[in-house]
């Protein structure tokens, strides 16, 4: 019978605007060194507490708000995570084996927030801290529910980040393959909304729009879709230029628009980008499997193409529930998981934040 070790994990997420801890059951063979051990990972609690409300009116995401917000959700959010799973254990009291807690990349302050209660918790218990890359933990939570990412690229893509990595196994170094020259394509989505007066966030409100317009009403640009254009990369400021422009010609000349047309008009724009972007680098080096990550994954548009376009290439495409596409403590276990299976050292009590870690580092040491 193949020995087992047994531990459990705190994970925290705050990177952004989500205050997120879970608690996870991690069980692996550490006995066959030949290859990194995969984990068995049993969920046993996950809780978010989003700032979300708080940045509305700002249009966007505001870095001290977020950290402020951080601190007053932290210990709430973490004893709420203890409370769920010392009750599916059984115990009166939960103290994991081990913490994890999101240091890069991300909001400065908010990463702060984050680590260093972690680290706090880490060290009142006696514990190992690990300081996990926040991509490598969207990545990460595609495998719990057994995508095989041993051969993959990522497309990331949320308010704050839109990556092509190449990823060659969860917990190993990613490498870049493309990402956007401005803005992201979550935060193009939050401005394009702003400027039609829809609100905050603007991605559901758009996806929602444009379901009743008609996404070839107008024709706005793809950027850096030329054959002399970086084939990884994106651009989506001229994008929303384009949009602006459109609804001020219109209003200029008294002339009606369909809100609708324009919202679907420009999600159109984007998903095209993205999704042909996404199978095109995963053909330029052998992958078989497409993986969504990141906040704009829930969008119906953005799935429904990279479905088709990653069937018609003969690629297998992998999307996460949409709980575990925005921020969450899951993902941050997830990434903890696999490198705590395959051995890596923690990265200590000292172990410092990042606001710009790159993704070739999947833990802080």
């Amino acid at each position: 019978m193949t020995a087992m070790t047994e531990l459990t994990l705190l994970a925290i997420e705050s990177s952004c605007d989500e205050t997120g801890a879970a608690v996870m059951r991690v069980r692996y063979d550490d006995t066959d060194t030949s290859a990194p051990a995969i984990p068995e990972v049993e969920v046993l609690a996950d809780v978010v507490a989003s700032s979300m409300e708080q940045h509305a009116r700002f249009g966007g995401v505001v870095p001290e708000i977020a950290s402020r917000a951080h601190l007053e959700a932290l210990q709430p959010v973490v004893s709420e995570a203890r409370a769920q799973a010392a009750a599916k254990l059984g115990i009166d009291t939960f103290i994991p084996d081990a913490v994890a807690a999101t240091v890069g990349p991300g909001l400065a302050g908010a990463l702060l927030v984050g680590s260093a209660g972690a680290k706090a918790y880490a060290a009142a218990w006696g514990v190992p801290f690990y300081g996990i890359n926040h991509l490598g933990g969207h990545v990460a939570v595609g495998a719990l529910d057994g995508a095989d990412l041993s051969n993959a690229v990522a497309l990331l893509v949320s308010g704050g980040h839109t990556q092509l990595l190449r990823v060659q196994g969860v917990g190993r170094p990613m490498e870049e393959l493309g990402s956007t020259l401005d803005d992201a394509a979550g935060e193009a989505y939050d401005k394009v909304s702003r400027l039609l007066g829809l609100g905050y966030p603007g991605g559901p409100i758009i996806d929602k729009l444009a379901k009743q317009g008609n996404r070839k009403a107008i024709a706005f640009p793809r950027a850096m879709m030329r054959q002399q254009d970086a084939r990884h990369d994106f651009s989506f400021s001229g994008l929303k230029t384009a949009v602006a422009r459109y609804v001020e010609a219109a209003e200029k000349e008294g002339r009606e628009y369909s809100v609708e047309d324009v919202c679907a008009s420009f999600q159109e724009a984007v998903c095209d980008v993205l999704t042909k972007k996404a199978v095109r680098a995963a053909q330029d080096v052998g992958a078989t499997t497409l993986l969504l990550g990141g906040g704009v994954a829930a969008n119906s548009r953005l799935r429904e193409l990279a479905a088709a376009r990653a069937t018609s290439a003969g690629i297998t495409l992998h999307v996460p529930p949409i709980k575990l596409c925005t921020d969450n403590g899951v993902m941050i276990g997830a990434a903890a998981a696999y490198l705590i299976a395959a051995g890596v050292k923690p990265s200590g009590y000292a172990c410092p934040t990042d606001p710009s870690m790159p993704v070739e580092d999947p833990v802080m040491q």
